[in-house]
């Protein structure tokens, strides 16, 4: 991992990573989901959250474009792993869309990867960056994931308060049982 960001454009760079999760994140809402476009309502943010949510999507649409300039190692170890973790992201990503399209929209979304986290788009959503910055062994886009990680963590707040309005106690009870981003099975005796 080089101290100096590059800047190289090349067929084999990230932006091949950004746009699988273009396509998938994206083409998934709309070839499945759309017919639920309720479901993909924003939460209302109070001044501090629209700042913060401004504050990600400039990172977020900063790393898409720093991408094209970004080359992938290929053949290394460093490709190999942020392959595997950019995969699982994509994977929860996915997993996330398709219980949005199969459950009610009375009701919260609360299977799939919902089971084990509250939050599993965006889980995969960091998952994925990291995934980009390491297959690139790029010090630049693992500091944006990480940035992005902690604006997502604030900007769940507001999700949940909606989803809690929204639904009630229903919502309220998948809370008090369900990790807000990830658990570990416990195995052996309850």
């Amino acid at each position: 991992m080089s101290f100096t960001p590059v800047f190289e454009i090349g067929l084999w760079n990230a932006w091949i990573f950004i746009l699988g999760m273009v396509l998938i994140s994206y083409g998934l809402r709309y070839l499945i989901v759309n017919k639920k476009a309720t479901l993909f309502i924003w939460p209302q943010y109070n001044e501090k959250e629209k700042k913060l949510n401004y504050i990600y999507m400039v990172i977020y649409y900063a790393s898409g474009i720093y991408s094209i300039f970004l080359p992938l190692k290929l053949g290394t170890a460093w490709f190999y792993a942020g392959f595997f973790i950019y995969l699982l992201g994509m994977i929860f990503v996915t997993m996330t869309m398709l219980s949005f399209a199969t459950t009610p929209v009375d009701k919260p979304v609360t299977k799939g990867a919902f089971r084990i986290s509250r939050n599993p788009m965006y889980f995969g959503f960091f998952l994925i960056p990291i995934g980009i910055g390491i297959a690139c062994a790029s010090w630049v886009f693992l500091l944006c994931a990480m940035l992005s990680i902690i604006l997502l963590n604030i900007l769940a707040i507001p999700e949940e308060r909606m989803c809690l309005e929204r639904y009630g106690n229903a919502y309220q009870e998948y809370m008090n049982k369900t990790p807000k981003w990830i658990e570990i099975p416990k195995f052996g005796k309850k």
